[in-house]
């Protein structure tokens, strides 16, 4: 692409390169090895959630380095830069799942300081990991400079005795174990294997399932979410990536460009028919409020109620992320959703043409099963699905996809956090047909909004998958199966009606009508909340402390600012 398309004087980077003010700026340029020539380019930050904390992230150095040879090749100047992850699979089951969720806030707000601060014109973002994705993308819709998304890529499958597994395998292997069902050297064999690549967790769970996200919503290259993270095809990926992102910069084609409600709802689609993780739920309104619109868990399981699942995929189907790929990938998932009716074709993408228009090459691939055409449906609706009652006025939401039974009842049993019910579940100190209440742990009382997957695997290890309930105002991983209901809201923290509960209350569950209801009366409700009182958790300074003091209920995405609709000021327009 000829230089000569980019005018300096629209782009950011021109306060720091431009004018002879700007003498002692370049002169830094200078000193990290730029030619003059390259200090008068366009500049595209190329943020990476590199680190060494897990397989998720370990191959971002390398796909960035490629990232950055295609934005040379197009004549740009790339300047990358890290920022934090905290990886989910190694902080679950303990403390450190609190960091989670405020790493997604942490991430956004580290990647707008980087390119507020030195005037970048763009933005290409790598991610691997649950909530680096979600809060790489809130980055790119908050400072709307031009931006594509590059997913790190799945992990592998493992292989144990012959049989596929995934780290859902491992976390359910320790409730086999705590039963007698595993042995101590099955358990140190299956660990050893069951990871066997760099990349993000291989199933559908939150990373695969925002990664899917990623292409849907039109903020990643067609294909470029699909590909496993070791497959050297990624860096071809990244380096197309570099030289798109200016011709994004040439058209100034911007994030809020592209993610409009209509795209929203075809990322919500793409969530349902994937029997991905509910944790999109949080991440989509979120994404939604960073561009001053109004998308929240009522909205996305309007679409989940609509929306046929039609992806075989773990944990509760068959397949991978990899095999995904390998017949078709992400567009092939989408095609059969648009031919359908159930996409907006005319939404604008990130190759500057619309989903329509990416997905006319694409063809039906009708040897292979991973994939079922919307028209024959594993199930008629989403594998995801909201819900609502007088236990959660502001919502919750439950992940059906290969479950059988979508009706439960059963008195409750309340724990006021993740450590005294999984304790009591490796204690088996419960009864079939209990609904187990896991509170005080949303974004607010938590603080942080843990997920619960330490609990909920160990359960299935167990054998309890289909004879337990199991609520929260907290989270759960994209890894959860079982009638497990997550986002329930308000949260106790703030006085929500789960907050309320007593042991023995009967809470009937209806994932088919979408209730979620307990036999408490109105009146008694409120007599128990007039001798409630709040309880204090144990953050009271820092980073989690700071979070909990702006962050807002699930319903809307546990969000921390008040976004695009308060927004007088737009980085991009600096």
């Amino acid at each position: 692409m000829d230089a000569k398309v980019f005018d300096k004087s629209r782009l950011p980077s021109r306060h720091v390169t431009e004018g002879p003010q700007r003498a002692p700026h370049r002169s830094y340029y200078y000193a990290m090895g730029l030619t003059r020539a390259q200090i008068h380019r366009p500049f595209v930050g190329v943020a990476s959630c590199w680190n060494e904390a897990a397989p998720c992230n370990i191959s971002l150095m390398r796909q960035a380095q490629a990232v950055k040879k295609g934005v040379a090749a197009a004549n740009g100047t790339a300047r990358e830069f890290c920022t934090i992850t905290v990886t989910d699979g190694i902080a679950m089951g303990h403390q450190g799942m609190k960091s989670s969720l405020v790493s997604r806030d942490v991430i956004a707000d580290s990647v707008e300081l980087t390119i507020r601060g030195h005037s970048y014109d763009a933005l290409v973002g790598l991610a691997g990991c649950d909530k680096s994705l979600p809060g790489m993308m809130m980055a790119m819709c908050r400072l709307n400079v031009p931006s594509i998304f590059i997913y790190g890529g799945s992990i592998l499958p493992g292989n144990f005795r012959g049989q596929p597994v995934t780290i859902q395998d491992v976390f359910e292997a320790v409730g086999r174990h705590s039963v007698g069902d595993m042995s101590d050297d099955d358990l140190d064999e299956l660990e050893e294997v069951a990871c066997p690549s760099a990349g993000a967790c291989g199933a559908q769970f939150t990373a695969n399932t925002m990664a899917t996200v990623s292409e849907a919503i039109g903020l990643a290259l067609p294909y470029s979410a699909g590909a496993p993270a070791p497959y050297e095809l990624r860096d071809r990926f990244c380096s197309t990536a570099g030289e798109q992102i200016m011709d994004l910069i040439a058209r100034n084609i911007r994030p809020r460009d592209i993610v409009t409600i209509e795209a929203l709802e075809n990322a919500a689609t793409v969530v349902a028919a994937s029997g991905g993780s509910t944790n999109a739920a949080l991440h989509l309104p979120a994404l939604a409020h960073e561009c001053g619109i109004k998308f929240d868990l009522f909205d996305v399981a309007e679409i989940f109620k609509r929306t046929p699942y039609i992806a075989d995929l773990k944990p509760g189907g068959r397949y991978v992320a990899k095999d995904l790929f390998e017949v078709g990938g992400i567009p092939l998932l989408m095609k059969t959703l648009l031919d359908e009716g159930f996409l907006h074709g005319d939404c604008m993408t990130v190759t500057g043409r619309s989903i329509a228009e990416n997905m006319a090459s694409v063809k039906w691939n009708p040897d292979q099963d991973v994939i079922f055409p919307a028209t024959k449906p594993i199930t008629r609706t989403g594998g995801v699905v909201g819900l609502r009652g007088n236990l959660a006025p502001e919502g919750a939401i439950v992940k059906v996809a290969g479950m059988t039974n979508l009706k439960f009842s059963g008195p409750a049993r309340c724990f006021d956090s993740e450590e005294e019910c999984f304790e009591a579940v490796t204690n088996r100190n419960y009864t079939e047909g209990e609904v187990l209440v896991i509170r005080y742990e949303g974004p607010r009382g938590g603080p942080g909004m843990r997920e619960m997957l330490a609990t909920t695997a160990a359960l299935y290890g167990q054998g309890m998958g289909d004879k337990l309930a199991l609520i929260t105002d907290g989270r759960f991983s994209g890894a959860t199966r079982g009638f497990c209901i997550g986002h329930v809201g308000p949260e106790a923290a703030v006085g929500g009606p789960i907050g309320l509960l007593r042991d023995g209350d009967v809470i009937t569950i209806d994932a088919v009508d979408g209730t979620i209801d307990v036999d408490v009366s109105d009146e008694e409700f409120e007599t128990r909340r007039s001798a409630w009182k709040s309880r204090e958790h144990d953050y009271q300074s820092g980073a989690i402390w700071k979070y909990a003091q702006t962050v807002g209920p699930a319903r809307d995405g546990a969000v921390t600012h008040p976004g695009g609709e308060a927004e007088v000021h737009c980085y991009a327009d600096i």
